[in-house]
C-alpha cells in the first residue's frame, strides 16, 4: 500500500485539472457522512434537489444527472492520479458532504496503479453499481453505465488537454475500460482527442431549455 503522504500529494496535484478532480482529504468529520448510506437510501436528497434545480418533475432525470456528476467525481481523481503518478486512492471509505455532492477521503491511502481492471473494480463495482442498486427511481442500467463511460472519457480528455504527453497512455487506458464489464458497448472513441459518442442518452435534453450533449447518441437526430 502507498503511504498516505504520496497519495495525498498525487490527489492534491490532480486538483490542478479541475474541480471534479478534487477530493477533500482528512480534516474534521463534521458535515460529512459515509457515502454508502446514500447508496442505501437511493441518493434521494440529491436526486430530488437536482430535479428541482433543473425544473423537471421527472425524478429519473434528476437521478441520471446526479449519477453522472457522481461518476465524474469518482473517475476524475482516480484517473488523474493513475495517469500522472502511477497510484490509485483507496475509496473503500468515502464520505459525502451533508449539503451537496462533494466527496472526502477521511484517511488518504492507496496502491500503485496495476491495471484497468483495478480502476473498474474501484469505481464501477465499488461505487457506481451500489449507487444504481439503491436508486428508488427506475432508470435503465444501460443509461447509467453510459453515464459512467461518458464521465470516464471526459476525465481523460481533461487530463490530456493539460498534459498532451499523456495522450497515448490515456487513450489506451480508456479504450480498454470501454470494452470492460458494464461499460462495454456503451460508447466508443470516434476520433483523435478522445472524441466520444455514447450509445445511450443521459436525458438532460428533457429538462426545460435542455440540449443534447455533445457525445449523445441522439446528437445527430
Amino acid at each position: 500500500m502507498e503511504s498516505p503522504k504520496s497519495i495525498a500529494t498525487a490527489l492534491e496535484r490532480a486538483t490542478e485539472f479541475g474541480s471534479f478532480f478534487s477530493l477533500h482529504l482528512g480534516g474534521n468529520a463534521s458535515g460529512w457522512h459515509d457515502v454508502r448510506t446514500d447508496y442505501e437510501r437511493g441518493f434521494t436528497d440529491l436526486v430530488q434537489a437536482t430535479a428541482a434545480r433543473y425544473g423537471t418533475a421527472e425524478l429519473r432525470i434528476g437521478a441520471s444527472i446526479t449519477q453522472l456528476g457522481h461518476a465524474a467525481r469518482l473517475w476524475s481523481p482516480v484517473l488523474g492520479t493513475a495517469l500522472t503518478h502511477g497510484v490509485v486512492p483507496d475509496l473503500t471509505r468515502l464520505d459525502r458532504a451533508d449539503d451537496g455532492p462533494a466527496l472526502r477521503l477521511p484517511d488518504p491511502r492507496g496502491w500503485p496503479y496495476e491495471s484497468p481492471q483495478q480502476l473498474y473494480d474501484l469505481v464501477v463495482r465499488g461505487h457506481l453499481e451500489p449507487f444504481a442498486a439503491g436508486l428508488r427511481v427506475k432508470v435503465a442500467r444501460g443509461l447509467l453505465y453510459g453515464n459512467a463511460a461518458s464521465a470516464l472519457v471526459e476525465a481523460a480528455r481533461t487530463v490530456v488537454a493539460a498534459r498532451p504527453d499523456l495522450t497515448a497512455r490515456a487513450t489506451q487506458l480508456v479504450t480498454t475500460l470501454l470494452n470492460h464489464g458494464g461499460l462495454a458497448r456503451k460508447g466508443a472513441i470516434v476520433s483523435d482527442g478522445l472524441a466520444f459518442r455514447r450509445t445511450t442518452c443521459c436525458l438532460y435534453y428533457r429538462v426545460p431549455d435542455g440540449v443534447k450533449c455533445g457525445d449523445c447518441s441522439l446528437a445527430e437526430k
